[in-house]
């Protein structure tokens, strides 16, 4: 999945647990999207798998949008704390994050998770 599939799949999630129940109108305005642009990811979406629509118009993730879903929000959660713990800014730190979530090796980002873990990096130890 390309970067902009990962991020509406993340905002997805994310808005879920902050919202609960979710139109395409809220997707539209939380990502700064139009109607029209959000309708035709969610059809697709739709078309692979990845999101149900219910007859009432909410959108939820289905266990394999989920799942990736969940992956990237970890992974910009684990990126963001380890630039934190670096001393970076919070704002740069999820920016950069949100950045390089979509991009790095899933070998890369476990042996940083791993690290940083290993060695109790965590902010405020």
């Amino acid at each position: 999945m390309r970067e902009s599939g990962e991020m509406y799949l993340e905002t997805l999630l994310v808005m879920g647990k902050r919202n609960g129940n979710i139109r395409s109108i809220d997707l539209a305005k939380e990502m700064g999207f139009s109607k029209p642009t959000i309708s035709q990811q969610v059809k697709k979406f739709r078309s692979e798998g990845y999101i149900d629509v219910d007859g009432e118009g909410y959108l939820t993730l289905t266990e394999k949008g989920k799942e990736i879903a969940e992956k990237i929000y970890e992974r910009h959660n684990v990126i963001s704390e380890i630039f934190l713990a670096l001393g970076v800014s919070e704002q740069t730190a999820r920016e950069d994050a949100c950045r390089i979530e979509h991009y790095i090796s899933d070998e890369t980002y476990n042996k940083m998770k791993e690290h940083y873990l290993q060695n109790g990096s965590k902010r405020g130890e």
